[in-house]
């Protein structure tokens, strides 16, 4: 059985705030607000959640390449690196796109950025790579490559399991072959001592639960599962996940709220407060599912953490009206708007300007 201390880490994966106007996107970073990235990043501390910068509710790899996440990085690492746990995104993005990338290149380009994070007190998280997708074509290959990357870090990383229903990219990742040969490929990384935890994203609470089962003792899985987190956080008499979910940037309140009746005693309270949640983390996260960065930002735009629905590189256009309005409804329906007046006025405003009206939708 996994044994892991018995306080849950949780960490939210935070957006980001765009510049709605940009006029030149050769400075790496000008696509971002830094000011107001910042100050949602703050308001995550303030609740005692971890942060998990430059992943993919950040929009890494549509629209955020390693250039303008190391402003990003450096950046929340300097505003808040001694305030709470910061988790920072590691990948190949510095590479050239596609096949054809040589593994120890892979491995390089790895190292390369987590010697970035580590040297600036970040967490690791080494991220599943579309290059080293598209390159490897075995088992051994992820082996090979994510072994090196084990034995040049400073201090334990967590590994990044993302489904192929995340981003298509990653259908086999792990093991061409099978999922359970995946799972095995990720057992023996966890065993080599340099792994703090398993990141896993796959939307599968069965599959979960036999995988963190079959951890090394002292190795956490971080749940990404947007749909079933709220029973896999409290887990069981054989253990229990931690979190690391692109849910909690929106429930941030709600969650926090959650874990510290959960880590006081009382499930009670935890699922009174989080199971009434499930229908919005479901409809955020509803197929296509890599877009649900744009309902995350929706969410803070109504909530007041930004003055404007615009997003890196137009990807507000990932989603319908109709998947904006459902989102406005649910979220209003569990309490989540500290000013729900302002909100409805944002979705009338965003209605208005198509030509819409409440009564439309």
């Amino acid at each position: 059985m996994n044994e892991t201390s018995g306080q849950r880490s949780a960490f939210a994966a935070a957006h980001v705030v765009a510049v709605p106007a940009v006029s030149s996107q050769s400075e790496a970073g000008a696509t971002i607000d830094f000011e107001a990235t910042l100050a949602f990043r703050r308001h995550l501390s303030s609740l005692g959640l971890g942060i998990a910068e430059a992943m993919d509710t950040a929009q890494r790899g549509m629209g955020v390449d390693w250039a303008i996440a190391q402003k990003l990085i450096d950046a929340t690492l300097n505003e808040l690196g001694d305030q709470a746990p910061i988790a920072c995104g590691v990948v190949t993005d510095q590479l050239p796109p596609g096949a054809g990338v040589g593994l120890s290149a892979l491995a390089e380009a790895y190292l390369e950025q987590l010697e970035f994070v580590e040297a600036r007190g970040g967490i690791g998280v080494v991220m599943c790579s579309r290059q080293l997708a598209a390159s490897a074509s075995s088992a051994e290959d992820y082996l090979s490559v994510y072994r090196e990357v084990l034995e040049g870090a400073r201090r334990p990383v967590i590994l990044h399991w993302l489904g192929e229903m995340f981003d298509p990219a990653f259908f086999g990742y792990w093991s061409p072959h099978s999922i359970n040969e995946a799972a095995e490929v990720v057992l023996e990384l966890c065993a080599s001592g340099r792994v703090d935890g398993v990141k896993l994203s796959r939307l599968d609470a069965d599959f979960e639960i036999a995988f963190r089962r079959r951890l090394p003792d002292g190795v956490r899985l971080y749940t990404g599962d947007d749909f079933n987190f709220v029973d896999l956080i409290a887990g069981d008499d054989k253990g229990h996940s931690d979190a690391l979910l692109g849910v909690f940037d929106p429930l941030a309140p709600i969650a926090a709220r959650a874990l510290a009746a959960l880590e006081g005693g009382d499930e009670s309270e935890y699922r009174c407060l989080l199971q009434p949640t499930i229908p919005l983390a479901k409809r955020l996260f509803e197929t296509p599912t890599q877009f649900y960065k744009a309902g995350v930002v929706w969410l803070a735009y109504l909530g007041g953490f930004q003055t404007h629905f615009r997003m890196v590189g137009g990807a507000e256009s990932g989603r319908s009206v109709a998947h904006y309005f459902a989102l406005w409804r649910l979220a209003d329906d569990i309490g989540l708007f500290s000013d729900p007046e302002l909100a409805r006025w944002r979705v009338e405003s965003y209605l208005g300007a198509l030509g819409l009206q409440l009564g439309d939708m």
